[in-house]
């Protein structure tokens, strides 16, 4: 076994990971024991679900609450733990925990599939990255339960305050409130901002990446000695938390948020900015939202988290560099440079790769769904950049796709969480590279 892997890349070995730990969920998800009713599940449905939780994305055909029991909803859990965390690093984690030795083989896969920039801090991340994440999943579960606790019983409180825990930490979007209305995301919750704030808080915690908080653990708050990586993450979440919100809270005061008092009509604005993050939960209608505010839900969307984050997306960094080397190329500056560091070509080269796959993509599948499901571009790109950024949020069009449609679906959110460079990679990637220069030859450009 330990041959064949050799055979394959890393990102190949992390692509099967994945596909891996979802059939295992489709299978388990597929049996009555997993259903509410005691039935058996369709395996389109049941694979949906688990490519959905595993690929952290939140996008569903069933209520979470009303269609699974809690054996379901507990599989719908450990598969976003385990797709927010990675499944190698899950892996390695128990081997770790077991003393078992790691080698360079294994170490180089945790650094790739961690987005670690070194070999040698592979084995430290991974304890950090574990500690980090129950650390900050169990104080958002104590949060949650005092407020939910009261509401549902201590028990029901409990699991649905750990359920939502992790479910915010790993951007995954998955809920169970369907019990107080089918598909109601934390809309029950919407004028509770302790509820509020811990979920926004645990999301931007789990979507800023872990190599982020090895920079804040170390170095505290001296923001100077920071690497580039964690100042342009950090720069660029602030500005992408900061401006939407504004607008949000601007376009819709007497649009979705009408209803709300203005300290509400703050926090649900700020929610409003934080949940497209790849996040996937809401406290409004979003198929109320105004069309300015639609099209920044879709900006956002596409963004997404951070690089070696729970999140998807084409990420923060990717959009900053497309941004700094846009002004750069209008300055006539041959090298982009931000906080007096000047960017890599490669980081220019693999920017422009990433957005160009991204945007192609989802142009063909907002064509395919919109022409399936005989509606309007606009709810088509919206659930299409949903998936493809792992977000999970939905205009409501999700639940009743046809059978083709959930497959592209599906295809988008699984190749949104491993990502769209990694999975182009893993299918044509090439063990050997013969060099050879062609001559080069101008062309007119715009």
């Amino acid at each position: 076994m330990r041959k064949l892997l050799k055979k394959l890349s890393y990102t190949q070995i992390i692509v099967l990971s994945f596909l891996l730990v979802i059939i295992i969920g489709t299978t388990l998800l597929c049996l009555p024991v997993s259903s509410a009713n005691g039935t058996f599940t369709s395996p389109v449905n049941a694979m949906f679900t688990a490519t959905s939780a595993t690929c952290v994305t939140g996008l569903v055909v069933y209520d979470t609450f009303t269609q699974w029991s809690f054996f379901g909803q507990a599989v719908i859990l450990l598969l976003i733990q385990i797709g927010g965390l990675g499944f190698l690093l899950f892996v390695s984690m128990f081997s770790v925990f077991l003393k078992r030795k790691i080698g360079v083989y294994e170490r180089r896969l945790l650094m790739q599939a961690e987005g670690n920039l070194k070999l040698g801090g592979a084995i430290v991340l991974l304890k950090r990255i574990v500690k980090g994440t129950f650390l900050f999943e169990g104080i958002g579960a104590v949060i949650l339960a005092l407020r939910f606790c009261p509401k549902m019983g201590f028990g029901q409180g409990l699991f649905c305050a750990v359920f939502h825990s992790i479910s915010a930490f790993c951007n995954a979007g998955f809920d169970i409130m369907g019990r107080y209305k089918p598909f109601s995301s934390l809309t029950t919750f919407a004028e509770d901002p302790v509820v509020m704030i811990t979920i926004m808080s645990l999301v931007v915690i789990g979507g800023i990446g872990f190599l982020v908080w090895t920079d804040i653990v170390t170095l505290k708050t001296n923001f100077k000695k920071y690497s580039l990586h964690t100042k342009i993450v950090l720069s660029t979440t602030a500005i992408l938390l900061a401006v939407p919100a504004v607008l949000f809270f601007l376009f819709e005061y007497n649009g979705v948020l009408k209803d709300f008092s203005f300290s509400d009509k703050i926090i649900n604005a700020a929610f409003l900015s934080v949940a497209p993050r790849t996040a996937g939960f809401n406290t409004v209608d979003l198929s109320a939202l105004k069309p300015g505010s639609e099209v920044i839900t879709d900006l956002l969307m596409l963004i997404g988290g951070s690089p070696g984050s729970t999140a998807g997306g084409l990420k923060t960094t990717t959009f900053a560099v497309l941004i700094l080397s846009t002004i750069a190329t209008a300055r006539h500056d041959t090298h982009p440079e931000v906080f007096k560091r000047s960017l890599s070509k490669d980081a220019l080269s693999q920017a422009t790769a990433i957005f160009t796959i991204y945007v192609m993509v989802s142009l063909v599948a907002v064509v395919i769904v919109s022409t399936l499901e005989n509606c309007d571009v606009m709810t088509a790109a919206f659930e299409v950049i949903s998936a493809i950024g792992t977000v999970g949020a939905t205009k409501g069009l999700t639940p009743t796709l046809c059978t083709a449609s959930k497959f592209i679906i599906m295809g988008l959110m699984f190749g949104g969480r491993v990502g769209g460079l990694s999975l182009v990679l893993s299918l044509a990637e090439k063990k050997e590279n013969v060099p050879l220069d062609r001559p080069s030859e101008k062309i007119l450009i715009g």
